[in-house]
């Protein structure tokens, strides 16, 4: 498996149909399924948020991190920077196994 100098690795997202559409990085498969989830549409502040499941493989290996992830919107901290938006998107993942290719 290739690492950075930083430990840094890379997770392809995938789609139902094994399309690989974007890359997230990160030193586990969670941070970079945290990264992923982000992106996904957030729910409002007194709605449930839907959850996805995300598909992330691991370059350079055959290993596929499934979690299911979600997004919501929440109001920014009090002690926010002026250039951060009001509200802001956060996100949460749960695991929910691996699976091995055959091929890739």
């Amino acid at each position: 498996m290739a690492r950075d100098d930083d430990g840094k690795r890379n997770f392809a997202l995938r789609d139902r149909g094994g399309n690989e559409t974007s890359v997230f990085s990160g030193r586990t498969p969670r941070q970079a399924a945290l990264k992923a989830a982000r992106r996904l549409e957030p729910a409002g502040a007194e709605q449930h948020a839907d959850r996805t499941e995300l598909q992330l493989r691991e370059k350079g290996t055959k290993k596929v991190h499934i979690y299911e992830g979600w997004a919501w919107e929440e109001a920014a901290p009090d002690d926010s920077p002026d250039w951060m938006p009001e509200e802001i998107t956060e996100a949460n993942v749960s695991k929910e196994g691996i699976e091995h290719l055959e091929e890739i």
